[in-house]
């Protein structure tokens, strides 16, 4: 089975300074240093894979942007600066992702087709960002976690890559995350970011051969979760009790990451994989059409 490779490029320094510091920094090079060495580590194995793409990343390093696509990687949007789409109006959110998508199309010339929401927060309550994806022109979305999450999730959604129909002659194909109900967990457990890092790779690996038998795996990682070097941030303005959650929630971010190249390694020498568009492509003739109503009906997802 030949399945799906994708790495969300954000800088993990400036999000956590934002999120938990309430400071804004720009994006660190750490980022740009992780990323070419996947970019390595996929030349080895001649794997393409696809980057969603931040637009404060590109906007910052474009030379980085530029070095991927010309490795022959399909590039796609993963937004601006990582906001949740719950975060936005639907104008805020329809000029962030028309202007990172012509950041990118410029720094690259290449046509940019795929979209992935920032924590996966295409959801019930955020389901008309699909209308808007389609209406900037995106070809297919891959943000949708099929399960349920104390965070994101969409439990009712269709597992298999999907068209939804929007309407009016509008539509937008659906590439879900992969994901295993594992009972023991009390969760479904996703193929790759944190799961792959918290846990060891005969898990991943076990989840990823028992969901290929049914159709294609989306496996999906960070730059960030394979750098072990740590940034300075500014904490001076922070009080006694919000230093000890941010050290804490520090170590938690850091916690495996020295053992992620070798997941990675490993996962290139176990499985085959490709972009998401090629397989859409490969797909074409079999991607069943959906209203977008029919993943509606289940109101305990909100």
């Amino acid at each position: 089975m030949l399945n799906m490779l994708s790495f969300d490029i954000e800088d993990g320094w400036s999000i956590f300074s934002r999120d938990l510091l309430a400071k804004e920094i720009e994006p660190t090079d750490t980022v740009v240093r992780d990323t070419q060495w996947i970019l390595e580590a996929l030349e080895q194995k001649n794997v393409k894979a696809t980057f969603f793409i931040l637009g404060d990343v590109a906007k910052t390093f474009p030379n980085l942007i530029k070095q991927i696509a010309d490795s022959g990687h399909e590039i796609g949007v993963h937004g601006f600066s990582h906001k949740q789409i719950f975060k936005l109006t639907k104008e805020e959110f329809s000029n962030e992702i028309s202007y990172t998508k012509k950041l990118l199309e410029d720094v690259c010339s290449v046509q940019v087709r795929g979209y992935r929401a920032p924590a996966f927060s295409i959801m019930p309550q955020t389901s008309w960002a699909f209308e808007v994806l389609a209406e900037v022109g995106f070809a297919y979305d891959s943000s949708v976690m099929p399960c349920r999450n104390k965070r994101y999730g969409w439990a009712c959604f269709s597992r298999d890559i999907c068209r939804i129909d929007l309407g009016g002659g509008r539509s937008i194909i659906e590439v879900p995350m992969s994901v295993l109900n594992i009972p023991i967990l009390g969760k479904g457990f996703g193929t790759g970011g944190g799961y792959l890092r918290h846990f060891p790779y005969s898990l991943t690996k076990q989840v990823v051969k028992h969901l290929q038998k049914q159709r294609p795996v989306v496996v999906y990682m960070h730059p960030y979760e394979f750098g072990t070097e740590v940034v300075p941030l500014p904490v001076n303005h922070l009080g006694r009790r919000d230093k000890m959650n941010v050290a804490l929630r520090l170590k938690i971010a850091m916690r495996n990451k020295g053992a992620m190249p070798d997941k990675l390694k490993r996962l290139l020498s176990d499985f085959e994989f490709t972009s998401i568009a090629n397989i859409i492509e490969k797909q074409a003739q079999q991607i069943p059409t959906y209203h977008l109503a029919e993943f509606l009906t289940d109101k305990s997802e909100g």
